[in-house]
């Protein structure tokens, strides 16, 4: 037995996860290069080598929740190539302006046919709040609804979206309070369907980043944009927040959170899903946002994002007849690895989603929260 097998072992002690065992979580080699390629390149290695073929499992989001149900991210011992990736992300700003269309251009722009076989009627690709006998639109309805409640939102407000998709948000909140709305987005593509989505309806969009943002605003949401602007712009992005909103103004963060602070992302969603993105903690937060804005509320609705992912692979798997034209094996396995693997993260309880409500300087008599 190699010495690499050995080690792939000790790591699945304790995991309730076998070696080619005949559960659906158990993991299937095939091909003995799959150790070597964990051992020596850990998170990387790990979904490089399923791409690759060298691995399988009948459940990857069960897998998932496996391993970090079992603590075992803690475990693994950095390499050379992640000390210099973390050292990297602390000397430099890796989501600097110049950086910042990069994940426009390598995910948002993968193509609209994608995402609109994936998502929703509205096209929200952010965790929904799902009850009992929800289908998937009528969740992220929910969600969007529930956004719109805790901002509070009345006919004739002027609203920004930072980080606006294809402006589901914006869509919503036209047609159902009657408030008009500005979203940004670095994404070419979600420009050009938002807009056509939204025709005739009192919601603009703008291609540009969000530090260039200047006018003043009733209402600010931001849903799953932060994950996208590094620690390093955290006290930024919270001081933008705070120049563009009225006195009275109310402003939603809607975040995936990590309950670790990190400076950088898992190295295979940062090359093959994510570029230059990151997952913020409470602590990274709490301190960028300290005397620029009051936290009103906070609400985490994190296990929602398992049941949102597994509902995103079910559509994506269906309709990949009607894709593979366009998209490649390889496509269908990164993909089918990142949606799967991240709903047993969520399961795991290893990340989170809040949504937090902020004030300009307090709201006299407080905040009553919404859920």
């Amino acid at each position: 037995m190699s010495k690499a097998k050995k080690v792939v072992q000790s790591f699945l002690v304790n995991t309730d996860i076998r070696i080619n065992g005949d559960r659906p979580w158990d993991v299937q080699v095939l091909n003995e290069r799959f150790y070597k390629q964990v051992v020596n390149n850990g998170d990387l290695g790990l979904g490089e080598s399923y791409m690759a073929k060298m691995w399988d499992a009948k459940s990857l989001d069960q897998f998932f929740t496996k391993l970090l149900r079992a603590g075992l991210q803690h475990k693994y011992k950095y390499n050379w190539s992640l000390i210099l990736y973390i050292a990297l992300s602390k000397l430099f700003n890796i989501q600097s302006k110049n950086r910042a269309f990069e994940v426009g251009e390598k995910h948002y722009d993968s193509g609209n046919k994608l995402f609109s076989a994936m998502l929703d009627r509205r096209m929200n690709y952010s965790c929904a709040y799902w009850r009992e006998g929800d289908s998937l639109d009528q969740a992220q309805e929910r969600k969007l609804d529930l956004i719109c409640r805790k901002l509070q939102l009345k006919p004739g407000m002027k609203v920004l979206d930072i980080g606006c998709g294809w402006g589901a948000f914006g869509k919503f909140a036209a047609e159902k309070y009657g408030v008009e709305t500005l979203g940004i987005t670095i994404s070419k593509k979600q420009l050009e369907l938002g807009e056509e989505l939204c025709k005739g309806l009192p919601v603009q969009f703008r291609l540009m980043d969000y530090r260039d943002l200047d006018e003043k605003f009733d209402r600010i949401v931001s849903i799953g944009m932060i994950e996208h602007v590094g620690y390093k712009n955290y006290k930024t992005y919270f001081e933008i927040a705070r120049k563009n909103l009225e006195d009275d103004g109310l402003f939603l963060l809607h975040t995936i959170g990590s309950l670790k602070s990190y400076t950088t992302t898992s190295p295979w969603l940062n090359k093959y899903i994510f570029p230059n993105g990151m997952i913020p903690s409470l602590a990274q937060l709490s301190k960028a946002h300290e005397l620029t804005l009051v936290l009103e509320d906070l609400h985490n609705i994190g296990i929602h994002y398992d049941k949102t992912l597994m509902a995103w692979f079910e559509r994506f798997d269906a309709a990949w007849p009607q894709l593979k034209d366009k998209y490649n094996e390889d496509f269908y396995l990164m993909w089918k690895y990142y949606l799967l693997s991240c709903a047993g993260i969520f399961r795991s309880r290893y990340m989170q989603v809040w949504q937090m409500v902020f004030s300009k300087n307090g709201i006299p008599g407080g905040y009553q929260s919404i859920r």
